[in-house]
């Protein structure tokens, strides 16, 4: 399992899109085309954009299929967090 501390990337609060796509295409998609699983650690990030989390996820979901976020695993996600990664998936689930 290849294991990210999302803080150090993100910051306290995750905005940044760029970051976000730089981390899915540098670290998590190779991770997952190894066959690897991959923990997204948000200890001490307090929010995030839905647009910050869209490009963490929507690109996976769409080469992967849904069944690409049973080996992703969300850590220490807040409220606000676990709602917005919740909401990016079930749009993509249904946009197809």
């Amino acid at each position: 399992m290849i294991k990210i501390k999302l803080l150090p990337i993100a910051g306290h609060f995750a905005e940044n899109k760029d970051k976000a796509k730089e981390l899915r295409i540098k670290r998590i998609n190779p991770a997952l085309k190894k066959g690897d699983s991959v923990e997204l650690d948000f200890s001490g990030v307090t929010s995030a954009t839905q647009s910050f989390i869209h490009a963490l996820l929507s690109q996976l979901i769409r080469q992967y299929g849904i069944d690409v976020l049973d080996k992703i695993d969300f850590k220490n996600c807040n409220e606000t967090i676990k709602k917005i990664i919740e909401i990016v998936t079930d749009y993509m689930q249904f946009r197809e």
